[in-house]
């Protein structure tokens, strides 16, 4: 079985359910999830979790991601998107600054309600389910933060933009919402994810290489070990005498484990743990007042 984390680029026409299925079938192994939804028409970044790596999937869910997006100004249909049945038209009379500046105006984050177009759930029902049947309910709105939102083009009634973001944010309604602040709508054209992490577009493999791997037995060599998503965490080290503590999987004492470096460790903090032989074992959380580390997710072949 293959374990570990492989950057898939998501062709346009493809759900993230789809991207999984033909990969269990490419790599002939089941235990395969993904990272996150990408909507069908959006390309780009999908990381893709295999074996016991599948236990970090909700961990890439959480982390930032950069996307870069089109923009028509003017439109707004039912999906939010190009996808979708058109809305209204309006003539786009706004300049170049007030777009930059209706833009740069959602930098720092804001309350977004999710669209109806959507996977979410409410009362155990998907929204997209309902939306299909003409159904809209009420949805809370979440705080997504965005840290940056750079222009890259605007050529009224197009506009073109990379934004990076929390979890949970989707691009569409923003597109939506900057239509709306200022006075004549918007649908997102296209949308492409740049980032998830450490996964990076320059280096996502499309279906179609990823069988070619396989073909040429150099699959592992393409699929990133489950701790190189933790490399901004602290490192420790069982000592040798412990390390049947370890395989347990119980909580391991400040005193059964070597630091790489010397750091001051906060309540909670995340931790890579590595068997005396420098085999990584899993993620585990610091407890301050125990002065131990509790396991959190364990990776064990």
């Amino acid at each position: 079985m293959v374990n570990g984390i492989i950057n898939i680029y998501k062709e346009a026409g493809f759900t993230s359910h789809d991207v999984v299925a033909k990969l269990r079938g490419i790599v002939k192994q089941k235990k395969i999830g993904h990272t996150g939804t990408l909507d069908p028409d959006a390309t780009g970044v999908l990381p893709v979790c295999l074996g016991n790596a599948t236990k970090l999937c909700d961990m890439l869910t959480d982390k930032s991601k950069e996307y870069e997006a089109c923009m028509l100004l003017g439109v707004t249909t039912d999906t939010q998107d190009m996808s979708g049945t058109v809305l209204t038209e309006s003539e786009v009379s706004c300049t170049e600054d007030e777009v930059k500046e209706a833009v740069l105006s959602f930098v720092g984050g804001y309350a977004q309600i999710p669209p109806m177009y959507s996977a979410l759930k409410v009362n155990g029902k998907k929204l997209y389910e309902l939306a299909r049947k003409g159904i809209e309910v009420e949805r809370q709105p979440r705080r997504v933060e965005i840290p940056v939102i750079d222009i890259i083009e605007c050529k009224l009634p197009e506009v073109r933009f990379r934004v990076s973001c929390s979890k949970g944010t989707y691009i569409r309604t923003l597109c939506v919402d900057i239509g709306d602040k200022l006075g004549c709508g918007a649908a997102m054209k296209s949308l492409v994810r740049t980032r998830v992490g450490v996964f990076v577009l320059e280096e996502a493999w499309k279906l179609s290489e990823v069988e070619k791997m396989v073909e040429e037995g150099t699959l592992v060599e393409h699929v990133t070990a489950s701790d190189q998503v933790f490399m901004e965490c602290p490192k420790a080290v069982v000592k040798s005498e412990f390390d049947k503590v370890l395989a347990n999987g119980n909580k391991l004492s400040i005193n059964q484990v070597r630091f790489e470096k010397e750091q001051a460790l906060r309540d909670s903090e995340l931790l890579r743990v590595y068997d005396s032989k420098d085999v990584f074992t899993g993620v585990y959380t610091y407890l301050a007042t125990e002065r131990c580390l509790k396991p959190y997710k364990m990776f064990f072949q």
